[in-house]
């Protein structure tokens, strides 16, 4: 008999998963522990991708495993910029079939962390991953290796608790979140489409109303070298650098000027940041330095579309170059080097998030809040190009990005019997 989707999950189904939920949850921290304790850096993902596989296989999924395609994707129009070797980023997704009446959903995290920074800041190895007074922590334990373990242990649940989902579900782990998006692009290629999509990265436990779109690009310029003594008769590219840094910041401020017209951005100070993340040049104290390079990530507000931003900021650069005295005589190059992405915005009043509130609500008795993130995320992939309500969910995280990165164990606990719960409204349960 197919599930009744429009009545709420049975008391004793429900019960039957958070119990499960509970069981499960000492076995789903130790896999938690031993994903972030597998660097999986960019390009270096395959040993996690095989934790992920394994858990995918108890289960009993359909694998699909591959490789990215530089060609392939480039061809998509979300795909990002590449410039870096994909030989070793991968994809692996786990299908559970069904054609029972339920609805399918995409279930998607991503593997890849960013690097540690300095040794000397964290209070531990960044890939031990410790659990201190209630906190896991670990680089990647927070964004997102807790959230992506939760997804089979979600699944798992509803089968220790003798439930089978009635509809389709895809179970993604992909690379290239923290840099192109490309991993998730490469998912849709392959095939694989849904009637929601949900991915647990860490937003505190509530639903992410709306993220902002990002550019990555570097901005490289050589000149002339000279000796320190004769400084005047050379171009000195790291000022030059600073130079088109400050002209950057013009345009930025100018697009947080407006800020406050922006939906779901209208009380977030400063949301569109321009970041400069390298900067090199140079190659001796005494010389003036003839070459310079930074790269630069640009936030920009949903509404406002990518090839519009890119287009302001090259005429940002360009203004400057031919206006500026210290640029003058500099040779400047402008290259878009990963994250080509619009931002996205989940509008209010899809079944997907009625039947994600009730779950939450099912599991911690408090309602589902709503946050605007300043950042990418991968819902912007299923979203906008393919016209599915990705809903971004997931636990408590602390210092994402930075030293001592860590999530909440009981947040975390909560997320997944909210996601167990989810899958089971969503996609409709029939008994093992």
């Amino acid at each position: 008999m197919s599930p009744d989707l429009n009545q709420p999950l049975a008391p004793s189904d429900r019960d039957a998963i958070l119990a499960a939920v509970d069981r499960g949850y000492p076995a789903q921290l130790a896999f938690t522990q031993r994903l972030v304790a597998t660097p999986s850096l960019r390009g270096a993902e395959g040993a996690a991708q095989d934790l992920m596989e394994e858990q995918f296989c108890e289960l009993g999924l359909e694998i699909d495993r591959w490789t990215l395609d530089p060609e392939e994707i480039s061809r998509h129009p979300a795909a990002g910029a590449i410039d870096v070797d994909y030989s070793g980023s991968e994809v692996v997704v786990g299908t559970h079939h069904a054609d029972d009446g339920g609805r399918s959903l995409i279930l998607n995290g991503h593997v890849d962390v960013v690097p540690t920074g300095l040794p000397e800041l964290w209070e531990r190895d960044p890939f031990d991953p410790a659990i201190v007074d209630g906190w896991l922590h670990g680089r990647g334990a927070g964004d997102m290796k807790a959230g992506l373990a939760a997804i089979p242990f979600a699944l798992r649940a509803l089968r220790d608790a003798g439930l089978r989902p009635a509809g389709r579900i895809h179970v993604q782990s992909v690379p290239e979140e923290e840099s192109t998006g490309n991993g998730t692009v490469s998912t849709l290629q392959h095939g694989y489409h849904a009637d929601a999509v949900l991915i647990p990265e860490p937003v505190g436990g509530d639903l992410v109303r709306a993220h902002l779109g990002v550019i990555w690009f570097k901005v490289r310029l050589t000149g002339r070298a000279a000796h320190a003594a004769e400084m005047s008769s050379g171009f000195n590219a790291l000022d030059g650098a600073y130079a088109l840094v400050g002209a950057l910041r013009v345009l930025e401020e100018k697009w947080n000027s407006v800020s406050a017209q922006v939906p779901h951005f209208e009380g977030i100070e400063h949301p569109f940041n321009f970041n400069v993340g390298t900067l090199h040049g140079g190659d001796w104290t005494s010389s003036v330095p003839d070459h310079a390079e930074f790269t630069l990530r640009a936030g920009f507000p949903p509404g406002h579309d990518v090839d519009s931003a890119w287009a302001e900021i090259q005429e940002c650069i360009d203004l400057a170059v031919a206006a500026l005295p210290v640029l003058q005589g500099a040779s400047v190059t402008v290259t878009k080097t990963g994250f080509y992405a619009d931002g996205y915005v989940l509008e209010p009043g899809t079944a997907a998030e009625a039947v994600l509130a009730e779950a939450f609500n099912s599991t911690t008795g408090r309602e589902l809040g709503a946050r605007t993130m300043l950042c990418y995320i991968d819902s912007r992939v299923h979203g906008l190009f393919d016209g599915t309500p990705a809903l971004v969910f997931g636990p408590e995280c602390q210092r994402m990005h930075g030293a001592d990165e860590c999530v909440s164990v009981a947040s975390l606990k909560e997320v997944t019997g909210a996601m167990a719960l989810f899958i089971a409204q969503w996609c409709g349960v029939t008994p093992v």
